[in-house]
């Protein structure tokens, strides 16, 4: 012990020695709460981004339910990047986005922009359209409209809904939402489950193949 502690009354370093216990007490109560505040903010969001079961199922109904729907389309972009197709979601999206467009003058430049990202021949990420469907949007690059890109987000959405879609249904992105863990056993649950488990099998088996 140094000099000048030792100099101490005995009674002033048991008082000090009693403060560094409360600090270290009050410091620890602080973190937790700091951390139990962190976890019910948490819980919060979670629970504000749940769905339903009802509407889940409803995003089986047709493809335009499930892109319509927040959870739906996030769900189903993660499905198609697992397949490294999202550039068709992505490009649906933008034309949504770009038919909201209210200034004219901003149609020109958002217009190119979509066009060079997803349709010209250097596109970085090019969608699979036929090459009248190509030549037309092309030429409506000439005069912008809010219609413009309209023909080609049909053909993508078709295409999309005639493939991708329907191996979404089947796959674990869909069917862990519409029948999450813990939701009992019952004949179809397990029916599905069980179907679920071979599907995801042969996906391995044909992916090591």
């Amino acid at each position: 012990m140094c000099k000048g502690l030792a100099a101490l009354p005995a009674t002033c370093l048991k008082s000090a020695k009693d403060m560094k216990h409360r600090l270290g007490f009050l410091l620890q109560k602080s973190d937790s709460c700091d951390y139990s505040s962190s976890q019910g903010k948490k819980e919060k969001v979670s629970s504000s981004q749940r769905v339903s079961q009802e509407e889940v199922r409803k995003w089986a109904d047709s493809l335009e339910n499930l892109i319509h729907h927040d959870r739906g389309l996030a769900a189903f972009r993660a499905f198609l990047k697992s397949e490294y197709s999202e550039e068709n979601i992505e490009f649906w999206v933008s034309c949504e986005d770009y038919k909201k467009t209210k200034s004219p003058a901003k149609l020109s430049p958002k217009a190119r922009k979509i066009y060079d990202e997803f349709i010209s021949v250097q596109a970085t990420k090019e969608v699979n359209l036929d090459s009248c469907t190509r030549e037309k949007t092309s030429h409506n690059m000439l005069e912008p409209t809010l219609s413009c890109f309209d023909e080609a987000q049909r053909k993508i959405f078709t295409l999309m809904e005639k493939d991708s879609y329907r191996r979404f249904l089947k796959s674990p992105y869909y069917l862990d939402l519409v029948s999450p863990p813990g939701a009992g056993c019952g004949p179809e649950n397990c029916k599905r489950s069980h179907a679920h488990t071979l599907d995801c099998n042969s996906n391995i088996i044909s992916q090591c193949a």
